[in-house]
């Protein structure tokens, strides 16, 4: 493994120059954009017609127009699943993933599975579309080796459309699974996909201000969300996550690995089309998570590497 500076890399500084003039800013998200669709598309992941279908509500093998229309439906579910009295930190208010809008828009919401298949298409040798699912299998696999009880009730925090959330109720079936998402566009599709009206759940708050009682949980949860967040608010999630926990609970966290040889090698060109989608790459690659989750109030969290360039932090309240 390469250690990451305390400091951002040559490479890095420059790619924020480069970021810091809007036009070059701009075109660097059109780039990475156009790069995700061509790469799902390769492996088999028609990006433009899964979409069409699912804001259409159709099978994906129906014939849409173009433009076909956002069923009226998913508005319906928006107001169902959506907290009218949240006010948004300043934080999620951001540019995420090549939308100017973030994360509070059906566009993002739509295109977040397919998305997914393309990120994770290359981690493995040959993965294809089979790489996200191979993802979270590691993920789970670390899980299981650690945990000594199946969790009753488990948390996901930043569950955007119910992927991990999902994918951890498969693997504990007798758990209580609650998604927590900031987007309710995230949460209604999450509800869509809901197989049973009773679980999962879906909660649309902030993670660093769940409202939600102590000591509530045995497990949480949160897969790729971190490196998305400012380190301030990393540390109130850590503290929030903490009060939830009953005794003897864990947090369990999977994302980037900062001490990846494959982040630490990346070409400029890919690295500033990686960072025109990602705000907060920069704060997370420098950030000692590992310590601010044992101040928190947890045990030193095991670290390990399950994938090429992925890491999954786990801990156990004190």
């Amino acid at each position: 493994m390469t250690a990451v500076n305390a400091s951002p890399r040559l490479a890095s500084r420059l790619v924020n120059g480069v970021l810091a003039v809007k036009p070059l800013a701009s075109l660097a998200k059109h780039q990475a954009r156009t790069m995700m669709i061509k790469r799902a598309e390769s492996i088999g992941v028609y990006w433009r017609e899964e979409v069409k279908a699912l804001r259409s509500r159709c099978q994906p093998n129906t014939q849409l127009a173009p433009n076909a229309e956002l069923s009226p439906d998913w508005e319906a579910d928006l107001a169902r699943i959506q907290n009218p009295a949240l006010e948004y930190p300043e934080y999620y208010l951001r540019p995420f993933h090549a939308y100017d809008e973030g994360n509070l828009g059906w566009e993002a919401a739509m295109e977040v599975e397919v998305a997914a298949h393309a990120v994770h298409a290359r981690i493995w040798l040959d993965a294809g579309a089979q790489g996200d699912a191979m993802l979270r299998q590691s993920y789970h696999d670390v899980l299981k080796a650690q945990l000594s009880t199946e969790p009753r009730d488990i948390l996901d925090l930043g569950c955007s459309v119910g992927m991990s959330t999902f994918a951890l109720q498969q693997v504990f079936p007798q758990a209580k699974l609650t998604g927590l998402d900031l987007s309710p566009y995230f949460l209604a599709i999450a509800h869509y996909r809901t197989p049973h009206p009773t679980s999962p759940t879906w909660l649309h708050a902030p993670a660093e201000s769940t409202g939600l009682p102590d000591c509530s949980f045995d497990l949480i949860s949160a897969c790729l969300l971190f490196h998305e967040l400012p380190r301030t608010v990393a540390v109130q999630i850590f503290r929030e996550a903490r009060r939830l926990l009953r005794p003897g609970g864990h947090l369990a966290i999977m994302d980037m690995n900062p001490k990846s040889d494959v982040h630490a090698k990346m070409p400029p060109y890919v690295l500033t089309l990686l960072k025109s989608t990602e705000p907060y790459l920069d704060d997370y690659f420098t950030f000692n998570m590992e310590g601010a989750i044992a101040s928190a109030g947890f045990t030193p969290p095991t670290v390990t590497c399950n994938s090429p360039r992925h890491r999954t932090l786990v801990a156990q309240v004190c």
